[in-house]
């Protein structure tokens, strides 16, 4: 499973819901698989850090994690497709990075766990898969 990062905030946040108890279940389990971020999830975390939070050990729990690799150029050129697409049918995705996420969630056949509206339009459109408990 892909955890957006707003899970990943709420989760650091101590804000508790379905999805925040899930990440925490999955990570206390120390089974990485579980738990797959991509670059733009690795990213906005780390960007979204506090003064208060410590960015190391921070990091060093994403590093925990199964890193999904995937060529960064097509990517972007699916990613873009995507945007595209929905544009098409009136759909405006406000962050680029959702389409990326979305991207590489689609590619390797998970869900997306999230608190973005944006994420539920995707989902509407594309093959995206979202959880919803």
């Amino acid at each position: 499973m892909i955890f957006d990062s707003t899970i990943w905030i709420d989760f650091l946040r101590g804000r508790k819901s379905s999805k925040t108890d899930l990440l925490d279940k999955f990570l206390a389990e120390y089974d990485p698989v579980n738990v797959h971020l991509c670059p733009p999830i690795f990213q906005e975390v780390l960007q979204g850090l506090s003064k208060d939070d410590n960015p190391l050990l921070i990091r060093d729990l994403l590093m925990t994690c199964q890193f999904l690799y995937l060529d960064p150029y097509f990517v972007a050129e699916r990613a873009a497709s995507l945007y595209r697409e929905l544009r098409e049918k009136g759909l405006t995705i406000r962050k680029p990075n959702d389409c990326i996420i979305a991207y590489y969630t689609i590619h390797f056949k998970m869900e997306l766990a999230h608190n973005d509206k944006d994420f539920e339009t995707i989902a509407k459109h594309t093959p995206l898969k979202t959880y919803s408990h």
